[in-house]
């Protein structure tokens, strides 16, 4: 089915004098995880992944993708004629470096320009310019062979409280405008889901698992014009919206208004705004590419949304101690298989006060599958969990008071010697990161070394970032803190620790074909002392899920990696115990006890 798609898109591509097509991971509005009308490249390739390019030529087919996607992605290829590019690796080039090899004098790339975001575009149009090479951004051509492509969602907007949001969204947009000035900008094009659902305080269903809304604004220092499928809007929320002075327009009218600007200066974000919108802004205008103001807003969470959290991963800690003591108990007992687990889990959550779904599909990979950082278990892929070895589930539920993201890597079994070490190392490190304090400042990249020094000290990496930044009711993905050991300058997430943000904690171990190790906690940045040398800092955990003593192998770790361990065993005892009466109640207790 995949190689016939290729070949009627080469027609396709035939047709339109092509000599290559790039089909990215993305919507219109550069969104990580997209809606299913915009599944294109998983449509024309069969990969399932949530990152990845497909680029096609007129005999060759390519697919790039990162680290965590290697195994997945190498295993979905097989028989398709697609070959895997992993991406960072040697001789691999990037996708820009192969365009320039694969494209002829005076050739033709393709794209949907609606897909690919303006600072890819325009970086293509200089490396490709010696050999003038034209950029064709206005044709879908997937589109015309998906002839049962689903429509976009339309999927109902409803306003988050204030008690929620903790703060007006009047007041968000007066903080923006604020910055326009700071800029001199007297325009702001702003089309990230996540960025108009906080700065106006509502939210959607129209990207599974991100409570966004398919819209773009742009916002003048006195008006504020949102794009939207007026049918999402009920009488309530367009009551709302025309109380803080938005004008609703019609979705794809944003690129006929943009067209029509003169003379603005345009503070825009070319690497999160579409190139078909840039392109069709009239010369007279001035650019100004900075990040969206929203970003750095949005990620520093204000005191109400960080109590709300903490109140969130109660809610979560609960649900998933429910999880593990019925996983314990019962494998080896009945049949317990990665789906029926994560049916389980699911259901469990789905039945906590304000929950309001995922925060993303939940990973629930047993054995070798775990090697697997983003693996998907299906009926196809579905095995049984056998009372042995260790078993990882990667899950998380958006709330009311905020959206969660735990990795526990639980002990079905007997271990052995390997699988115990790489599990300790894995918390070690988890722990050490927690507990770090800095000063004010600092980025991830300075801190993920305590998180990979117990790995590295034994030549032992894992292939993906320590940790990302988290949203509030929105992305589980949010830039622009993260932790990692090197500079990934698309990801924007090395901005600094600032107090509020809210980052994830997730060093991990893969052996292919064995095992796959993850433990991950959500930690809020704070404030500790200021003297002399300036502003220290410190993380809180959010995350409250016991960590699985009988995997532990006490002889690798030191004193304070043991004390480590016990005081968050005694915060999760302190939270979680007032829910639990019975048998539950006696497992958290010995579950958390000291060691």
């Amino acid at each position: 089915m995949i190689q016939e798609r290729l070949e009627q898109l080469r027609r396709l591509m035939a047709e339109h004098h092509m000599d290559a097509y790039m089909i990215p991971t993305s919507d219109f509005h550069e969104s990580e995880y997209v809606g299913e009308y915009f599944k294109c490249r998983e449509f024309i390739t069969g990969f399932s992944g949530s990152a990845g390019t497909a680029v096609i030529t007129k005999d060759e087919a390519g697919l790039w993708t990162d680290g965590r996607y290697f195994v997945q992605a190498g295993k979905q290829l097989e028989g398709t004629g697609i070959t895997l590019q992993r991406m960072g690796q040697p001789g691999v080039p990037e996708i820009g470096e192969y365009l320039d090899q694969v494209l002829p004098e005076g050739g033709c790339l393709g794209f949907d320009g609606r897909v690919v975001n303006c600072q890819l575009g325009q970086d293509l149009e200089k490396l490709l310019a010696e050999k003038h090479v034209t950029l064709a951004f206005q044709e879908d051509l997937v589109d015309v062979l998906w002839k049962e492509r689903p429509h976009q969602s339309a999927e109902p907007v409803w306003i988050l409280e204030e008690k929620y949001s903790g703060k007006s969204s009047a007041l968000k947009i007066e903080e923006l405008r604020n910055q326009m000035k700071k800029e001199k900008s007297t325009i702001h094009i702003l089309t990230s889901l996540d960025d108009i659902a906080w700065l106006l305080n509502i939210r959607g269903n129209d990207v599974e698992c991100n409570p966004v809304v398919l819209s773009y604004a742009m916002i003048t220092l006195d008006r504020f014009y949102l794009f939207i499928n007026e049918k999402v809007l009920k009488d309530e929320v367009k009551a709302y919206l025309k109380d803080l002075s938005v004008t609703v327009c019609p979705y794809n009218d944003i690129y006929t208004a943009v067209s029509q600007l003169r003379d603005q200066k345009v503070l825009v974000e070319t690497g999160k705004t579409n190139y078909a919108i840039v392109k069709n802004l009239d010369s007279s205008n001035s650019m100004i590419d900075k990040m969206n103001p929203t970003a750095l807003s949005k990620a520093m969470k204000n005191p109400v949304e960080v109590e709300n959290m903490r109140k969130a991963h109660i809610k979560d800690g609960v649900a998933m101690v429910k999880f593990i003591y019925w996983l314990k108990q019962n494998v080896g007992k009945e049949t317990i298989t990665e789906v029926s687990a994560q049916e389980y889990l699911d259901h469990l959550r789905s039945k906590q006060e304000g929950n309001l779904g995922l925060s993303f599909d939940t990973i629930s990979a047993y054995g070798a599958n775990a090697a697997m950082c983003h693996y998907k278990a299906t009926a196809e892929s579905d095995v049984k969990i056998e009372p042995k070895g260790l078993y990882l589930v990667d899950s998380g539920g958006q709330y009311y008071e905020g959206t969660t993201d735990v990795t526990r890597t639980i002990a079905v079994g007997p271990l052995t010697e390997k699988e115990r070490e790489h599990f300790t190392l894995t918390v070690i490190s988890m722990l050490r990161l927690g507990a770090v304090k800095f000063l004010h400042g600092c980025r991830g990249l300075t801190l993920d070394y305590v998180a990979r020094e117990p790995f590295w000290s034994r030549g032992i990496n894992y292939d993906h970032g320590t940790g990302h930044g988290v949203g509030y009711l929105l992305n589980v993905h949010e830039r622009p803190n993260g932790i990692r050991w090197r500079m990934v300058p698309e990801r924007q997430d090395n901005g600094v620790l600032e107090e509020g943000m809210i980052t994830s904690d997730e060093p991990g171990v893969y052996i292919e074909g064995s095992h796959g190790v993850r433990t991950e906690n959500l930690i809020v940045s704070k404030k500790a002392e200021e003297n002399e040398y300036g502003q220290f800092m410190e993380f809180e955990f959010l995350t409250m899920v016991p960590i699985d003593l009988e995997a532990i192998d006490q002889s690798i770790m030191t004193e304070h990696d043991v004390k480590l361990l016990n005081d968050y065993h005694k915060a999760v005892y302190e939270a979680l115990s007032p829910y639990f009466t019975g048998e539950e109640a006696l497992w958290l207790k010995e579950n958390t006890r000291t060691i």
